[in-house]
């Protein structure tokens, strides 16, 4: 039950911040959505700060298991990009941001502790993408001029600017043509 509970905050105080951002919520309104006390939620969460290391580490973990899916589904760069976007494009699609980018936001009131763990969940993708594109120069899935290290942060700056900017012009069809031209420089 306990456990039940936990993760019921975390789920709703992730879409809380997804769309207000992490200072355009607060317990009062965590608690409203969930059906609960405030007291109750500082007994899983006893600081706001708590409740967002434990966001982002539960963030982090999510994306770490559909990055590993994407890995293992197949050996194509360019397809392991466009499975990557489509993450990207769900959240779009929710009508919600990525949560690390949302916080990424607000650097300058973050907790340094929380900033930290967003700094990490950026770092492992970029890191992730570079591998993905040197493994698909490798097997030629990804074009020879590509740059694994240069390509993996323009590749995570271009989804994370169109899903903030798509949901305020054009929806999935924008962010579709942005992943066309994605796509296209990759080649």
């Amino acid at each position: 039950m306990l456990a039940d509970t936990r993760e019921k905050l975390l789920a709703e105080a992730e879409v809380l911040v997804r769309q207000r951002g992490w200072s355009g919520f607060s317990y009062a309104d965590l608690a409203a959505a969930v059906g609960l006390r405030k007291a109750s939620i500082h007994y899983h969460f006893p600081t706001k700060e708590e409740l967002g290391l434990a966001l982002v580490a539960a963030y982090g973990e999510r994306y770490d298991r559909a990055l590993e899916e994407i890995t293992a589904a197949s050996k194509d760069g360019l397809a392991r990009v466009e499975a990557y976007a489509k993450l990207y494009l769900h959240g779009l699609r929710e009508e919600q941001g990525c949560l690390a980018a949302a916080m990424a936001a607000e650097l300058a009131i973050l907790p340094p502790r929380i900033r930290e763990g967003v700094a990490v969940f950026f770092q492992r993708h970029v890191a992730w993408l570079k591998q993905v594109l040197a493994e698909g120069r490798a097997n030629g899935t990804i074009g020879a001029d590509v740059k694994p290290a240069q390509s993996a942060r323009m590749i995570v700056a271009t989804l994370e600017g169109a899903l903030m900017m798509e949901r305020l012009l054009g929806g999935p069809a924008g962010f579709k043509e942005t992943l066309s031209a994605l796509r296209k420089s990759l080649k």
